[in-house]
């Protein structure tokens, strides 16, 4: 009977080791297969990510393409065969994907789409399946830094006139990272406050920037220098006004009304009255529902001596960044006519897709064309701060003195 006893005794002891190591291996058997699968989805991801990227490189290659395939526009329509710029132009319109590449040099079309590789090497099967041009766009867009400006050709077709603009700036790209949707806005009145130092911080981040609007114009008919500084005459004729719009309304609220000028309002032209410099522009209070909180639409004057204008809008962002768009319009109320004016070839957009294996990214950007007939200055210096100029003039370079200009 005792020998009996030990031996259930050892049996009991052997069932439990038994279920030891059964439980053991299953809980290595989780870690393992939980470790597989963490690893599969890391390496996964890690490919879709190189994927990616491959298939943004491949339409970033689109797009350096349709660049090649603008100048050679350009160079096409700066000879004087309008037949060939013609094709041309239609060639960059079309619809089609890449026809508007087809032709350039070490571009070749297979399968509807352009192989992105180096030699014969393709490693990641990349391409970029399509490509378009917009030659003439609806509208101008940019992005200012505080006390930034930009010079932006006004300039549509050969047969489309235009005698208004509209600015619209402050967008939700310029509200501070963590910040609600409201934008803070100066009250209207009658009195305009005083504008405060720049630097001082004394502008909120929230607060739309002023913005200068500087129109430089002239007519097809020829002027003088002297057109650019003369008063504007009763004609309502003028080639160069300056308007500075400042950000009014309520914070939180869409604006009240919408905001009409005319750079006939440039007062600082006007010698008879005291200038009243700041125009105050409706804006919105609130960045809810996307968009630009500031909207003006400007009538232009007439260019001195008439004609057909050539005109150019410089934009100066005053206390703040702004992100704007400038669209053109032709505007004849005693007919009912508002019709939108296209920008011609100044900021074309490119529309490119790329593929990497079997992931696809697509890319849209805007992109400068100057006119290379028509060259035309920018800025040769632009700063924010203080600049300070020492001159001398002599014909023994012995004599050259550095200055006494300090940063």
């Amino acid at each position: 009977m005792i020998e009996l006893s030990c031996m259930n005794k050892n049996k009991q002891y052997g069932a439990v080791s038994l279920f030891v190591v059964v439980f053991a291996a299953l809980l290595i058997t989780v870690v393992t297969v939980s470790f597989v699968r963490i690893m599969l989805q890391d390496q996964r991801q890690a490919s879709s990510t190189d994927l990616s990227q491959s298939a943004y490189d491949s339409a970033q290659a689109g797009v350096e393409d349709a660049k090649r395939a603008l100048v050679r526009y350009q160079s096409i329509c700066a000879g004087s065969d309008a037949s060939a710029c013609a094709d041309a132009k239609a060639k960059l319109d079309s619809s089609t994907c890449n026809e508007a590449v087809n032709g350039l040099k070490d571009v070749d079309i297979n399968d509807g789409e352009v192989k992105v590789q180096e030699g014969s090497a393709n490693k990641l099967n990349q391409a970029y399946t399509c490509v378009k041009i917009i030659l003439d766009t609806v509208d101008y867009l940019g992005a200012l830094a505080v006390d930034g400006s930009k010079l932006i050709p006004l300039e549509s077709g050969p047969d489309n006139s235009f005698n208004t603009i509209k600015i619209e700036w402050f967008s939700k790209n310029n509200l501070p990272d963590s910040a609600s949707d409201d934008v803070v806005l100066q009250p209207t009145s009658s009195q305009l406050p005083l504008l405060p130092q720049s630097g001082t911080g004394a502008w909120q981040q929230k607060t739309p920037s002023i913005m200068r609007a500087q129109l430089v114009q002239i007519g097809s008919n020829g002027f003088s220098l002297g057109d650019f500084d003369s008063v504007v005459d009763p004609s309502g004729q003028s080639n160069a006004n300056t308007l500075f719009l400042y950000p009014v309304g309520i914070t939180g609220q869409p604006p009240s009304f919408s905001s009409d000028l005319s750079f006939s309002n440039d007062t600082r032209r006007n010698s008879t009255t005291r200038p009243r410099v700041l125009l105050p522009v409706q804006c919105s209070g609130t960045l809810a529902d996307g968009g630009y909180a500031c909207s003006v639409t400007i009538k232009l004057p007439d260019p001195v001596g008439g004609g057909k204008r050539t005109a150019f809008l410089r934009l100066s962002s005053l206390y703040n960044k702004a992100n704007y768009r400038v669209t053109m319009f032709n505007i004849d109320s005693a007919n009912g006519v508002d019709d939108s004016i296209n920008f011609n070839a100044v900021q074309p957009e490119i529309d490119s897709t790329g593929r990497a294996n079997d992931l696809f990214r697509r890319v849209k950007v805007r992109v400068e064309l100057s006119d290379v007939n028509f060259p035309y200055p920018d800025g040769a210096i632009d700063i924010s701060g203080n600049f300070c100029k020492d001159f001398m003039v002599t014909d023994d370079v012995a004599d050259y003195d550095p200055g006494t200009c300090k940063p």
